[in-house]
C-alpha cells in the first residue's frame, strides 16, 4: 500500500511506500514480507531499479508505520529504499519493530556505518562493484562489523566485478563465516544468470547464485512486488 499521511513528526520517516509481497532476495527468498520503502539515496547505481524512490514520498510517523505493517499479519519486515539509514530515525523504527517480535531485515546500499541499528536486526549489506558506478563509495569498514546473522550481497555486471568481489571475499575473510554465504545476483539484463554461475563453478567459490525472484514472477517494471 502507498503511504498515505502528511506532516512531519520528530519521530518520521520519509516512505515511498509499505507492501506486502514474497521477499525476491537474501536467504529469506520465497517467504512473504512487508516492504517499507524508505525515500531518498546518496547513490546513483547504473542498474538502480527503484529511481523513483530518490525524492517521492510522505512523512510518516513510526508509530504510524508499525500500523501500517501490522495490517499485513505477517511477521517478516523488511526495512529497504533508497538508502534507509540516511534517515536518523530509522535505526528507532528498526528498534520498534524488534521490540515488537518481527524479524526485521534491513537492505542497506553499504556506504553508511551499520552499528547504528540493532544488532537483532539482519543487516544486508549491498557492496558496490565497479560497473555500479559507484564502487569508491563502499564503507568496507563495515565487513567488520557483521554479526553473524547479517549478509553481503554483490551485484555483478561483468567479469571484472566477479574479479573484484573474489577480491573482497579474499580480504574480509570473516565474510565466509557468516550464518548464509555472500550473495552474488547478476545484474539485470546486464550479465546472464548461466554466464555468472559458470563463474562460480568454474572458481568454486562457497556463495550463494541469487536471482531476483520477484521479476520472475512479476516482471521487471511492476512496483509494489
Amino acid at each position: 500500500m502507498p503511504a498515505s499521511s502528511t506532516g512531519r513528526s520528530k519521530t518520521a520517516l520519509k516512505v515511498n511506500e509499505i507492501f506486502y509481497s514474497i521477499q525476491g532476495e537474501s536467504s529469506y527468498a520465497g517467504r512473504p514480507c512487508v516492504f517499507v520503502r524508505l525515500t531518498g539515496c546518496n547513490l546513483r547505481c547504473s542498474y538502480c531499479d527503484t529511481t523513483y524512490a530518490y525524492e517521492e514520498g510522505v512523512w510518516l510517523a513510526v508509530s504510524e508505520i508499525e500500523q501500517a505493517v501490522r495490517r499485513f499479519n505477517c511477521r517478516v519486515v523488511e526495512v529497504t529504499g533508497g538508502e534507509p539509514l540516511l534517515q536518523g530515525e530509522t535505526p528507532d523504527l528498526i528498534r520498534r519493530l524488534l521490540d515488537r517480535g518481527f524479524t526485521v531485515l534491513l537492505e542497506t546500499n553499504g556506504s553508511q556505518d551499520i552499528r547504528l541499528v540493532d544488532g537483532r536486526c539482519i543487516r544486508i549489506v549491498d557492496v558496490k562493484l565497479p560497473s555500479s558506478g559507484e564502487g569508491l563509495r563502499n564503507r568496507l569498514d563495515n565487513l567488520r562489523h557483521l554479526s553473524a546473522r547479517d549478509e553481503v550481497k554483490f551485484v555483478v555486471g561483468g567479469r571484472e566485478d566477479f574479479d573484484c568481489a573474489k577480491r573482497i571475499l579474499s580480504a574480509y575473510p570473516d565474510i565466509g563465516q557468516l550464518d548464509n554465504p555472500p550473495l552474488f545476483s547478476a545484474a539485470y539484463g546486464r550479465l546472464p544468470l548461466a554466464m555468472l554461475a559458470e563463474w562460480i563453478l568454474e572458481d568454486r567459490l562457497t556463495v550463494r547464485l541469487q536471482v531476483q525472484l520477484h521479476k520472475m514472477i512479476w516482471g521487471e517494471d511492476k512496483r509494489g512486488v
